[in-house]
């Protein structure tokens, strides 16, 4: 399968594009619009991969499955475009800032059939969650009943574009990164909606920035199961990577902890899993775990089925964190 990826401002579409080559895909050719930071890493990754113009990428028929990463914004109306030249479609979260763009994706999703899918990646590139998951669906710590998610990232103000510092442009905190940990709320109760019951966002050290909020918490409900969530632009030079990023599931029979991207002055690596339930106290390393939502996108453009994630649960999703960053916002 071909594949192209749709703008560099970014640098998730590293991920992404090396997510669908790992799968058995081929990267056919790249379009950003202008010269982004994150096009020189690209280009340096894929020296192979051509540049093409975007009309030439979408006209192609060879090239079923397309990848977006450019602004926000501006990530709806390129992918409704795609979908309207026959394109399937992996998006950068998030997928969409406002519920009108969720509104129009929908209907052109059931106008052409073709997939809207959003890469989720702090499931989706996390081999702890493959585990986390089959453990669940095992049984092994009963039905979870909470969810805890803690989305902590490091700001690198000087590398960042003019856009991220603006909701217009990137959607406030709760859409953006809030969206990752409400979707797996979702996929670990295996609830198909919910309720959000509280919602907060702050702008507590970056004052010179007003139109950008580095706090946020969300917590939500459904039927069964209820969420915490955390997320925040504070993470401190010393940590090694990135973010501490957390999560804890709460089951009826047990509990699981995903330490994802560092153990803090403990194990090297990434991808710790802390398991506790009525005969197994232990801690799993996850790191060699695959990671089968980039092949299960690639069964579902070949098959036109659902597998990777349904698509009312991505639509579900971004329609929470949007609104969530709504209530925040006292909208």
């Amino acid at each position: 399968m071909r594949f192209a990826a749709l703008g560099m401002d970014h640098r998730h579409i590293y991920g992404m594009s090396q997510g669908m080559i790992d799968a058995g895909a081929e990267l056919a050719g790249w379009w950003s619009e202008g010269e982004p930071q994150p096009l020189e890493g690209f280009v340096k990754r894929y020296p192979d991969a051509p540049h093409r113009e975007l009309a030439d990428i979408l006209e192609d028929d060879s090239i079923p499955l397309v990848l977006i990463a450019c602004r926000p914004d501006r990530r709806a109306s390129l992918a409704i475009r795609a979908m309207r030249a026959g394109k399937d479609v992996m998006v950068d979260k998030p997928g969409c800032i406002t519920q009108d763009e969720v509104d129009r994706l929908r209907a052109v999703v059931a106008e052409t059939g073709r997939i809207w899918s959003v890469n989720f990646s702090e499931r989706f590139e996390v081999p702890a969650t493959t585990v986390a998951t089959q453990l669940v669906q095992s049984g092994a710590i009963g039905k979870v009943v909470q969810t805890v998610g803690l989305g902590p990232h490091r700001l690198n103000a000087p590398t960042r574009p003019d856009w991220f510092f603006d909701a217009r442009t990137y959607g406030g905190i709760l859409t953006d990164i809030g969206s990752h940990q409400i979707e797996q709320f979702l996929h670990f109760t295996g609830s198909e909606d919910a309720e959000i019951t509280l919602a907060t966002v702050g702008n507590f050290n970056n004052r010179h920035t007003p139109a950008f909020e580095d706090f946020g918490q969300i917590a939500l409900r459904s039927g069964d199961a209820q969420a915490y969530i955390r997320v925040d632009w504070y993470t401190a030079d010393a940590l090694p990577n990135w973010g501490d990023g957390r999560l804890f599931l709460t089951g009826t029979e047990g509990s699981i902890e995903l330490r994802k991207y560092v153990d803090v002055d403990g194990r090297p690596g990434t991808d710790h899993l802390f398991l506790v339930n009525g005969t197994r106290c232990e801690y799993i390393d996850c790191a060699g775990a695959p990671l089968p939502y980039f092949a299960a996108l690639m069964a579902d453009v070949r098959d036109r089925t659902e597998t990777a994630i349904p698509q009312a649960r991505t639509f579900r999703v971004c329609e929470l964190a949007i609104e969530a960053q709504r209530i925040a916002l006292g909208l």
